[in-house]
């Protein structure tokens, strides 16, 4: 008898050997389902890659930077050269610059900041995440630049006093 194969009695009582190429056959169905329940586990995908934290510099191009990516994460238009431009007219870039002698300041509110933003304004403007105090150089970019947005279209539109 070959190994392997398989004998069947006919209806006339007598065993006959299957084929050489039938015993191949089966043999090769077991080895299938051998493979596929001894297989290795399929790899679960990879999670999601975590957000890198971005380190800005502590200076006026790091407060612009920091400033436009919430800005991006919020929906709020504006450029680097539209908020440059805007800060460098309002306070030259030091961002405790406070105006004592405006309109504002002489109803007790005074413009402050690098966008000279006053209080209610920046309170009525204010992105949540970023500091709550005006003098903040973040805070007080993105916040002015969400004021220009509501107002004007973009703090890329403001070539002036807002």
């Amino acid at each position: 008898m070959v190994i392997g194969a398989k004998s069947a009695a006919s209806s006339d009582g007598k065993v006959s050997k299957a084929s050489p190429s039938a015993a191949r056959g089966a043999s090769a169905d077991r080895a299938d389902r051998s493979e596929r329940v001894n297989a290795a586990p399929v790899a679960k995908a990879a999670p999601a890659a975590e957000k890198q934290a971005v380190a800005y510099t502590n200076d006026l191009d790091g407060w612009i930077r920091e400033s436009l990516a919430i800005m991006a994460e919020q929906g709020i238009p504006g450029t680097y050269e539209g908020i440059h431009r805007n800060i460098m007219r309002e306070s030259s870039g030091n961002p405790n610059a406070i105006n004592n002698w405006d309109s504002n300041a002489v109803k007790g509110t005074p413009s402050k900041g690098l966008l000279q933003v006053i209080d209610p304004t920046f309170q009525a403007y204010h992105v949540p995440g970023t500091s709550t105090d005006s003098y903040d150089p973040v805070a007080n970019i993105t916040a002015a630049c969400n004021y220009a947005a509501d107002r004007y279209g973009s703090i890329d539109n403001v070539f002036g006093a807002y």
